[in-house]
């Protein structure tokens, strides 16, 4: 998300910040089964050493739902490119995938995993500096580029135009869009979630909204969004996505999780799953 967060995806947390974070900003704690262990996984996990957990014989991960392609419903499953990226860390300790859908804020400030609530986070999260004093990250998995997506007819090509023809512009709360927006001299209407920004642009609260290209390009598959609206800019931001572990990470998870991406990435699983997400291949998509 690139939610800096804030976008797309924060400040040192102590104890009693976290635990009033968590109680004021945690969503309902839905949670869904998404990978199986497979034969043989839970004793090459024991020969390298089992990961400390939240819950024994699960990885839990925190997500922030809807962010689709990346993490949504389909009926009471939670599926997605970040939700397959993570199973396969999950597969390799033997272990089965929870995901608890919790605020976006709560996961990107690492109050999340410093409560105990998840023992990882992959929610669309950009790495940056100033998260990274909160959170450890893993190898990066997916490169990100924000976008601007606009009601037709506006004749705006890129953010210099949005600002030249005084048009309102939003971001979604918390995330690298609304970080870049303001580090380029604006002021955006701030929304809790991307369907809320999505809704924002819909009833003329804004006319433009930046948000994470795959996602823009995701809305664009439903007609009532492409009849009405249309990308008119991809703003290449330089972006990273990482999965998110609590500062001081287990060493042994955090090595599942970076050797999982990088041989999934090798042995051609990482190219299946990004095709699957996103109907391109690395490198093709925007």
């Amino acid at each position: 998300m690139g939610l800096s967060f804030i976008p797309r995806r924060a400040l040192a947390v102590g104890a009693m910040v976290v635990a009033g974070a968590l109680g004021l900003s945690a969503c309902g704690g839905g949670e869904n089964t998404t990978a199986s262990p497979s034969e043989g996984a839970s004793s090459s996990a024991a020969a390298a050493g089992a990961p400390k957990l939240v819950t024994p014989g699960k990885l839990t991960t925190c997500t922030n739902l809807p962010y689709e392609p990346f993490q949504f419903k389909e009926g009471e499953k939670v599926v997605g490119f970040d939700v397959d990226i993570v199973d396969l860390a999950a597969k390799k300790l033997g272990l089965t995938q929870e995901i608890v859908d919790i605020d976006f804020a709560v996961i990107k400030s690492g109050a999340a995993m410093a409560a105990g609530k998840c023992d990882v986070a992959a929610a669309g999260m950009t790495i940056t500096e100033e998260r990274k004093a909160n959170i450890d990250f893993s190898v990066p998995y997916f490169d990100a580029t924000q976008a601007l997506l606009a009601k037709k007819g506006t004749g705006a090509a890129s953010l210099e135009d949005v600002k030249a023809k005084n048009l309102k512009l939003g971001a979604q709360a918390s995330t690298t869009g609304l970080d870049y927006a303001k580090k380029n001299g604006f002021n955006p209407r701030e929304f809790a979630d991307s369907p809320k920004e999505l809704l924002g642009l819909q009833s003329g609260q804004v006319d433009v909204i930046i948000q994470d290209l795959p996602v823009v390009l995701t809305w664009l598959k439903k007609p009532e969004v492409a009849e009405k609206f249309e990308l008119i800019a991809s703003l290449d931001t330089g972006e990273q996505y990482g999965i998110g572990l609590k500062k001081g990470a287990d060493p042994v998870l955090l090595k599942a999780i970076n050797d999982s991406i990088t041989e999934a990435k090798a042995d051609g699983t990482y190219e299946q799953i990004y095709v699957k997400w996103f109907g391109k291949k690395p490198g093709e998509l925007g």
